[in-house]
């Protein structure tokens, strides 16, 4: 416990910004992935188009590469916001598509007179995904969708390639202060499993609730 109780500072930056990248990651996909799943299965051409250019292209890139251009490419083109700005686009973005992937699976488990019957009452696509169709495949698409964030939470590390202090870079730093990098990296493991036992808790409770709701 003493490479913890010793160097508070560190571990206290450290899973803030593990933090931090996941929870702005996670809204940004949330949002953006719901969107772009909307667009993969709307009766718009260029929506559908859109939708498959960009799933097809991002989620086929490399993450590392995603942050490349967020690290290097980024900041030619605008004002740089700051590493960890910039490394919660990068997460964000990249988790989208999956993200997208796993809503647009939830849609088609919606039967189709769902829509067809809101359609019929004259309700508009964007009414008929969020008033209908969305809220069911919600329910269907818990399990998958947490995957997609405790994946997203294991990708922060990512960021510590990109000067990023988070868990990923903690083992450097105490290195140099003389801990023992096999216990770092162990209490590093521990962190991110009791990280991923709370996802997995939370995604019992909404299947729990929702369940319940049906």
């Amino acid at each position: 416990m003493n490479v913890i109780f010793d160097n508070t500072d560190l571990w206290g930056r450290a899973l803030g910004n593990t933090l931090l990248l996941f929870a702005g990651g996670a809204a940004i996909a949330l949002v953006l992935g719901i969107l772009v799943g909307a667009m993969r299965v709307s009766p718009i051409p260029i929506a559908r188009a859109f939708g498959t250019v960009y799933v097809n292209i991002i989620r086929n890139t490399p993450l590392t590469l995603v942050f490349f251009f967020f690290a290097f490419g980024y900041p030619q083109l605008f004002p740089s916001p700051g590493y960890v700005v910039l490394a919660i686009w990068a997460l964000g973005i990249y988790t989208a598509t999956y993200v997208a992937e796993v809503v647009r699976a939830g849609i088609n488990t919606v039967p189709v007179g769902q829509a067809e019957a809101a359609r019929a009452i004259g309700l508009p696509f964007g009414q008929v995904m969020t008033l209908v169709v969305l809220p069911q495949a919600f329910r269907s698409v818990v399990p998958p969708m947490m995957s997609v964030f405790i994946a997203l939470l294991k990708n922060t590390t990512v960021a510590a390639g990109f000067s990023v202090a988070d868990l990923g870079s903690i083992r450097s730093y105490l290195s140099e202060r003389g801990e023992n990098a096999l216990v770092v990296i162990l209490w590093v493991a521990a962190i991110f499993v009791a990280l991923v036992l709370v996802l997995s808790a939370l995604q019992r409770y909404l299947e729990k609730k929702w369940r319940i709701a049906r």
